[in-house]
């Protein structure tokens, strides 16, 4: 986690405009305000951007929250920079190519990118979720009250991401730590 924390760091987002798709309970969102100058955070669920205000605490008054379909959502403006963590493992194959697109049409040109995902690794989640065999993207989630929803969760190589956010106008360098974590970071083609 320190690597990936350590790379967020250095990304150029100090006194930056930066969107943040899929926030969620805003752990990440945390390390964004403290160094932009601008958050905005869109969530399709009203009860993680409820979470993540509860988290921020007065921060939360500087952060302008969107909810919205992620899918559908296009911004009145162009950011410096785009964040999403833990989510590009839940986006269906079928929509990537067009969510990487629609990313690269949200950053001004040479903006920046950062994402995060757990990358293929069984001791990575619970001990009783089982991961999608390689090429299927749907796998259980089972909750801790013992509820279970079918998700996507798709394991991509670092090569075809590189490949994927290329072709949309990011050009992006993914990289894994030696255990649990996959990343890109990069910036929308000029």
């Amino acid at each position: 986690m320190e690597e990936v924390r350590a790379v967020l760091a250095d990304l150029p987002i100090d006194g930056a405009d930066v969107v943040e798709l899929a926030p969620g309970t805003g752990i990440w969102t945390e390390q964004l305000v403290g160094r932009s100058g601008r958050v905005t955070a869109v969530d399709a669920s009203a009860e993680m951007i409820a979470e993540n205000r509860r988290r921020l605490a007065d921060r939360a008054a500087t952060v302008s929250f969107v909810l919205a379909d992620i899918f559908e959502w296009r911004p009145d403006r162009t950011f410096d920079a785009a964040v999403f963590c833990f989510w590009i493992s839940h986006v269906p194959d079928a929509r990537l190519d067009s969510f990487l697109a629609g990313v690269a049409s949200m950053l001004r040109p040479g903006g920046s990118v950062f994402f995060l995902d757990g990358r293929r690794e069984p001791t990575s989640g619970a001990t009783d979720h089982q991961l999608p065999e390689v090429g299927e993207e749907l796998m259980v989630r089972r909750l801790d009250d013992g509820r279970e929803f079918r998700i996507v969760k798709n394991y991509r190589a670092a090569t075809d991401l590189e490949v994927r956010c290329r072709t949309a106008g990011l050009d992006v360098s993914v990289r894994e730590t030696p255990t649990y974590f996959q990343f890109g970071v990069g910036a929308r083609a000029s």
